[in-house]
């Protein structure tokens, strides 16, 4: 808009104003809510007291649930990898090639989480005026080759530890004399501290700090991952049992830690909580739930390794005392956080999930899903200097809120159950003659048709070779040969 000089009153006039309403925009308090997304490390719902679990001792973690919604239908992927990076960039693992586990830190060979070449919530939420902060396990990038990973990919602050550094023994340390990174700092030992108490220290100062504007918590928690530890509440357990569930326990006080911090912050209202895990527990630790003795379903595709605890809570915000069989899986949280911030996502990127933000806040009853789907597992391989899937199609199941179809690695059905009537999957109804069995299989199976028939592989520019590196840089098939 130009105005002529030989009008300088109205051009005072437009002046005032737009300061006036620039005043205001800056007082207006933010309405956008916090977000604090915790992320268990290893555990299933045989372990949380909500879900049905037996023999633990969860109260703040039900008291979220008691407070908040609670989820039955809601999947992760089988393992680490696949997880993380399923719920950093909202795609499916067959799309962004991540479908296999893979320790970057440990074996190197040039791969690492790429953002420039992949979708991340946390830059999508920065992007949108948040403060952003992450703590605990994150695994995906080495931290010696790249020290500033955490920030490119959109947290500003961060205390992580490392992983396992090849070559770097103090890093194996995640628990007790944690080895951690943070920002500005180089990565080192912390000598009789307990890294969890260190990951939750860190993000209630951040809090505090930055309580006047709104804020990305992310906490992707070191336990309760094996090594099976003893915790500073209960230092003389002594089987894996038991000390994994003094590792439960301590998850759960930290989490109640949290919640009481936002309480002295005056957040706690403006705050929305997201508890979940990755995956399911380790095989061979057998927890008890609904009257079942459960073992672990890490790596697996039943529901024990993909359906996974998933609890929101934000008073006021959030219904109380909801328990809802709406679907959502790992690739609803990019979308979702965007929504909730403001943010834009950017368009060179495919977003397989859906925001589940009106159904949170009370809006909608249910999510725009009509399924979910979970894959990812093993080791990932190494050929023609890459790290790449360890088979063009990896097996994986898809659900809707009663069938369940799980997928073979040659991209055909192999199993089907009624979870309605068959939560624990004994009966294969594959070649079931009955109609409402057969109607679900060709609907979702349909679904898994009109995907790639093949896998995309990891997307990054190569690190340079480290001496530390698993692989050589020379073809792997030539490597089999010789």
């Amino acid at each position: 808009m130009s105005i002529p000089l030989k009008y300088p009153c109205l051009l005072m006039i437009v002046l005032v104003g737009a300061i006036s309403r620039s005043a205001a925009a800056a007082d207006s308090p933010d309405e956008r809510p916090n977000i604090l997304f915790i992320m268990v490390d290893d555990l299933g719902k045989e372990w949380i007291g909500c879900y049905g679990a037996q023999g633990i001792e969860t109260p703040h973690i039900d008291a979220l649930a008691a407070g908040g919604m609670q989820f039955e239908n809601a999947y992760s992927m089988p393992q680490c990898t696949p997880s993380r990076v399923t719920l950093l960039t909202g795609q499916y693992p067959f799309r962004h090639g991540w479908t296999n586990h893979f320790d970057v830190p440990r074996w190197g060979s040039g791969a690492h989480f790429d953002p420039e070449q992949n979708a991340s919530f946390a830059r999508v939420v920065r992007d949108a005026g948040y403060a952003t902060a992450a703590a605990g396990k994150w695994q995906i990038d080495d931290f010696r080759v790249e020290p500033n990973a955490m920030h490119e990919v959109g947290f500003d602050e961060w205390c992580m530890w490392t992983g396992f550094e090849e070559g770097n023994r103090p890093s194996a340390e995640r628990y007790w004399d944690p080895y951690i990174h943070m920002r500005d700092r180089e990565s080192k030992t912390h000598r009789g501290k307990f890294g969890p108490d260190l990951y939750c220290d860190f993000l209630i100062d951040f809090m505090r700090r930055h309580r006047d504007q709104p804020m990305l918590l992310y906490f992707p928690l070191a336990l309760t991952h094996t090594p099976f530890v003893n915790t500073p509440d209960e230092p003389d357990a002594q089987s894996n049992l038991d000390r994994h569930k003094a590792m439960v326990r301590y998850t759960d006080k930290l989490v109640g830690r949290l919640v009481a911090a936002l309480d002295e912050t005056g957040l706690r209202n403006r705050t929305l909580i997201i508890f979940t895990t990755d995956n399911g527990t380790v095989p061979g630790i057998h927890g008890r739930r609904l009257g079942r003795s459960v073992n672990g379903g890490k790596t697996k595709h039943s529901e024990a390794g993909t359906a996974m605890p998933f609890i929101v809570n934000a008073p006021g915000m959030v219904p109380k005392g909801v328990v809802t069989d709406a679907l959502t899986d790992f690739t609803d949280i990019l979308p979702t956080f965007a929504e909730l911030a403001g943010g834009t996502l950017d368009e060179q990127y495919v977003v397989d999930g859906h925001s589940i933000a009106p159904l949170l806040l009370g809006k909608a009853t249910d999510t725009p899903r009509k399924w979910i789907l979970a894959m990812g597992g093993s080791p990932a391989a190494f050929r023609d200097n890459r790290i790449t899937p360890a088979s063009n199609y990896d097996d994986r199941v898809i659900r809707d809120k009663r069938w369940k179809l799980w997928i073979d690695s040659q991209a055909q059905p192999e199993k089907l159950f009624d979870l309605r009537n068959d939560p624990w999957e004994t009966t294969n109804l594959i070649s079931s003659d009955d109609q409402e069995a057969k109607a679900a299989r060709d609907r979702l199976l349909a679904v898994i048709e009109a995907m790639p028939d093949k896998d995309a592989a990891p997307r990054y520019r190569r690190n340079p070779a480290q001496e530390w590196d698993k692989f050589d840089y020379v073809d792997a098939s030539q490597k089999e040969k010789d």
